[in-house]
């Protein structure tokens, strides 16, 4: 790409992978909007989090969000994230836990600035999974996608726990 822009979005329109024009205030769109407002806030979070072990999922799930912004912005194409990438998400909840005290009461967001910009992502993902589900009332959208936004919210708080709670 020569230039970054191109002028051709000028109109309120945008291209999906497809090619096919829609407008910017589509569904689609904001929904793989959002998803680009969480992948921001996790670069945020990795780059004040305090572990090792955390910046690298982080990365990881950086990643995988570049595969589910194609999945939405690519009708009817087979998704890029699959359950696979849905299990590997509780796995590492499940390791990271292991580590926590065991949670008997709610959290106020902010303990670090890695795990404020945690929160922050989190309650991005969750808007992201609302706006998946009312795009999925009359187009089609990958089930898995919404899976994997539901367990990356968990993720989010838990990676906000463990950035808190692990010295």
């Amino acid at each position: 790409m020569a230039k970054v822009y191109t002028r051709t979005g000028d109109k309120g329109l945008t291209s999906l992978y497809t090619g096919q024009r829609v407008p910017k205030g589509s569904p689609r769109v904001e929904t793989y909007g959002t998803i680009d407002e969480v992948d921001s806030a996790l670069g945020l979070a990795r780059a004040f989090a305090t572990h090792a072990k955390v910046k690298e999922i982080i990365y990881k799930i950086q990643k995988d969000l570049w595969l589910l912004m194609a999945d939405i912005a690519s009708i009817d194409k087979e998704a890029n994230i699959t359950d696979d990438h849905v299990t590997e998400l509780e796995s590492i909840i499940d390791e990271c836990t292991e580590s926590l005290e065991p949670l008997n009461h709610f959290l106020v967001p902010g303990e670090t600035q890695s795990s404020g910009f945690l929160d922050l992502a989190r309650s991005i993902v969750r808007r992201a999974e609302r706006d998946m589900w009312r795009l999925s009332e009359n187009e089609s959208v990958h089930e898995t996608g919404i899976r994997y936004l539901n367990r990356l919210s968990d993720l989010c708080f838990t990676l906000a726990r463990y950035e808190s709670e692990v010295k």
